[in-house]
């Protein structure tokens, strides 16, 4: 049981001081394969998956966390039972975020050119339901529902500078009615404002983006995968209505290693490299930077966590359980990503 007790220790040197501030993104792949399900699954409780995501978390003991991989419904069934599950083991959210997302939100159009419809890739996101595979935003802080901002419903080509996919002879692809449908965010966009404790507001700016795999030589995913990463910096410039405010913090997954693997990799390097940002680089003893672990392509970092860069960092980290962790194995492949900020910035 080494992956308990590393997790505890996590735990145990947890920052409980009210001035500091744990901000953590986890990808739970709690998703299921149709709706409903996950709800029945957090609330039989005996699920081993689910209890590992669900003591992860808990040993973490983020102040505020970005989910992803959990199915969205219109009641919220599934996030308030994880929710309930996660404060009997000593994690309390009180507040919450859970918009609908795009993933599985059917278009009624052919969005990937195989002349089909109704199929998963035919949604403003990839999903076979409403809400598959959707975000979420836990916090212990105050969440200022009226001033948050979705950028969702943003079309792809009213993107700034956006890099729509063509044919060979130039025409959009598949067709300029898809176009004119196809929604940039393969999931979500949102600016969360916080209530700190000081009476000061965070700006937590979330999402996921799509692979930038499983398409054809017009690269639809790849460049769908690098306007989602680059709206952010649009978003800070201005190009998309008033830049949210500073202190802020983009927290979520770019499903991109700025090094390694398939996509447009510049996106995602010059996001990090921002000076509006910084990137403090969470690690693990167990896998240095990595966040996720695939089968075929091995360790890479594809989940962020960046303040703004007049945010005082004080730690960051991965958590990532040693190998004979039978709950590690069992768990996401994506790890819990966290960074722990000064509220007190003098």
């Amino acid at each position: 049981m080494r992956w308990l007790a590393a997790l505890l220790l996590l735990s145990l040197t947890t920052p409980s001081h009210a001035d500091t501030l744990r901000i953590a993104s986890f990808n739970t792949e709690l998703s299921r394969d149709g709706p409903g399900l996950l709800f029945r699954d957090i609330e039989r409780g005996d699920d081993p998956y689910i209890n590992a995501v669900v003591q992860t978390i808990a040993s973490a003991h983020p102040d505020v966390l970005a989910l992803q991989g959990i199915d969205w419904d219109y009641e919220g069934r599934a996030l308030n039972a994880l929710q309930n599950q996660l404060q009997k083991h000593g994690a309390y959210y009180p507040y919450f975020l859970a918009l609908q997302p795009n993933s599985g939100l059917a278009s009624g159009l052919d969005l990937d050119g195989n002349n089909q419809f109704a199929e998963p890739r035919d949604s403003q996101g990839y999903g076979t339901f409403t809400g598959q595979d959707g975000i979420a935003v836990l916090s212990r802080l105050p969440i200022d529902h009226a001033l948050v901002q979705d950028f969702s419903s943003l079309l792809w080509r009213d993107l700034p500078g956006a890099l729509l996919p063509q044919h060979p002879d130039r025409t959009p692809f598949p067709s300029a009615q898809a176009q004119a449908a196809q929604r940039l965010s393969n999931t979500g966009h949102w600016v969360v404002p916080l209530a700190l404790p000081n009476g000061e507001r965070l700006n937590l700016l979330t999402f996921q983006a799509g692979p930038p795999l499983f398409d054809g030589p017009e690269d639809r995913n790849g460049r769908r995968n690098h306007d989602e990463i680059r709206l952010w910096q649009l978003l800070l410039n201005g190009d998309l209505g008033p830049a949210p405010e500073s202190p802020l913090v983009i927290a979520g997954g770019a499903n991109l290693d700025p090094d390694r693997g398939d996509g447009r990799r510049e996106a995602i390097r010059s996001l990090l490299a921002d000076p509006r940002l910084q990137d403090p680089r969470p690690s693990s003893t167990e896998a240095d930077i990595n966040t996720v672990q695939w089968k075929n392509a091995g360790r890479m970092r594809v989940d962020y966590v960046s303040p703004s860069a007049d945010l005082k960092v004080l730690d960051a980290g991965v958590v990532w359980p040693p190998v004979s962790g039978q709950a590690g194995v069992a768990s996401s492949r994506h790890h819990l990503v966290w960074v722990d900020i000064a509220l007190d910035q003098s």
